[in-house]
């Protein structure tokens, strides 16, 4: 979540009249996350989110992203639940932006995990993907190979020179995963961005998962790999914690034990989980929208965490 567009109350108020959950009470910016324009507003003390979509989110993958929440919805998986309006519609626009509300997620982030929430993880992750196993439609990863190479030209060609050997490396990095990563792991729809931020918790429990807009049809191990990238390592990504991994890994097997094919494959999807994000955050700090509010991370993070599995397999 972040702020790239600025709303004024009026425009809110007059947004929510479409709505039938009351008069606005009270908003404000969410300032975590890097993708979408995010607000809490409260109409009738009820609290909800009011989404802009910004950048890599496309309008046409709008529907996939909502029909989904709406099917684990069902399904009893905690996450937001998509309103419609008074015109039944889930999807509408504010100041020539895409826009929707969804219902509030209680809970909140953990900085710091311990082994008995990435067990929960675990769990949380084995159940999504059999949730999904029923769902009946399809989106194809919007940052393969192919858009990360087209996303590191465009930083490697800017005048930025503060990650050149760092683009250096990603660009024989991905060289090698375009010829080694496996094309017939165990698919299905994965969340595909299951950071800490992303994950609500109440002392011990998660209540909720948030954030499904990079969602789509992809390895299971990606999902995992994803997370163990964030919630596995620490000291900016220089150190690793078994501990933690053991857990998720104990935690999914719960719900899927993983095939011995993708226990082989584990290190190249963990590199290529990693190139992912170094990549988008290379991008996002280069080209950085200098009247918005957003936190910028540190890429480098990612890329000690890369350098780990090039050196190192959690097998």
């Amino acid at each position: 979540m972040a702020v790239f567009t600025k709303l004024k109350k009026t425009e809110i108020e007059n947004f929510l009249d479409g709505y039938n959950i009351g008069k606005l009470d009270s908003y404000s910016e969410i300032v975590e996350g890097v993708e979408n324009t995010n607000y809490k507003i409260i109409c009738n003390k009820k609290p909800y989110i009011l989404t802009l979509f910004e950048k890599r989110v496309k309008e046409e993958d709008l529907p996939f992203f909502m029909d989904l929440k709406l099917y684990l919805n069902n399904q009893n998986f905690s996450c937001p639940k998509p309103l419609k309006n008074k015109k039944e519609n889930i999807i509408n626009s504010i100041k020539n932006k895409k826009a929707v509300i969804i219902t509030f997620i209680e809970g909140k982030k953990i900085d710091s995990p311990n082994h008995i929430q990435c067990y929960e993880v675990g769990k949380m992750i084995g159940n999504l993907h059999n949730l999904t196993i029923n769902f009946n439609q399809k989106r194809n990863n919007g940052l393969d190979i192919t858009e990360l190479k087209r996303i590191l030209n465009k930083c490697d060609n800017n005048k930025n020179t503060d990650f050149i050997e760092i683009c250096s490396e990603l660009k024989n990095e991905i060289n090698f995963l375009e010829n080694s990563i496996p094309t017939n792991l165990p698919s299905g729809i994965v969340h595909a961005d299951l950071f800490k931020d992303n994950i609500f918790f109440k002392e011990k429990k998660i209540t909720g998962v948030i954030d499904f807009y990079f969602s789509c049809f992809h390895f299971l191990l990606y999902d995992i790999s994803i997370v163990i990238n964030d919630w596995c390592f620490e000291k900016n990504g220089n150190t690793f914690n078994n501990k933690f991994f053991n857990a998720i890994i104990e935690g999914y097997n719960l719900s899927r034990n993983l095939e011995k094919e993708e226990l082989q494959s584990f290190n190249l999807i963990l590199r290529i989980a990693a190139v992912r994000i170094l990549i988008t955050r290379i991008h996002d700090y280069i080209f950085h929208q200098n009247d918005s509010i957003v936190i910028k991370k540190d890429p480098r993070e990612y890329f000690n965490i890369l350098k780990w599995h090039q050196n190192n397999k959690v097998y």
